[in-house]
């Protein structure tokens, strides 16, 4: 249902965009959001966002990330700015879909980002 993309391999202080796309019988996307989770570490939320736009941020990625969604396309994105080798993690989407059984929470499968100094 939801398959994200974009991660990759940057330099400190670089940029990558990840996306995440829902797809299947869908009638309707509450919140999406994206995770993170570090070898060894817990999974942690780092940016979220409502259908109506609303957003809020993990303190540590503040003024750096920037979470979006394309309602009509049920795409979610990440913009991450400044990176840091601390950002190095899997990030993983999630959303709340509606579809013709009910409303679900869903995780995409993961895209690595790599920020090496």
């Amino acid at each position: 249902q939801l398959q994200a993309s974009g991660g990759g391999l940057v330099q400190a202080g670089g940029s990558l965009r990840l996306s995440c796309a829902a797809s299947g019988s869908i009638f309707s996307i509450n919140d999406m959001a994206w995770y993170r989770q570090a070898p060894g570490k817990q999974r942690d939320l780092v940016a979220r966002i409502t259908r109506g736009g609303r957003t809020n941020y993990a303190d540590s990625v503040k003024d750096r990330f920037t979470i979006s969604r394309d309602n009509a396309k049920n795409t979610v994105y990440l913009q991450m700015n400044s990176l840091k080798p601390e950002d190095t993690a899997v990030y993983y989407c999630n959303g709340d879909i509606g579809g013709r059984y009910g409303m679900y929470n869903y995780w995409g499968q993961g895209t690595l980002v790599t920020v090496s100094s």
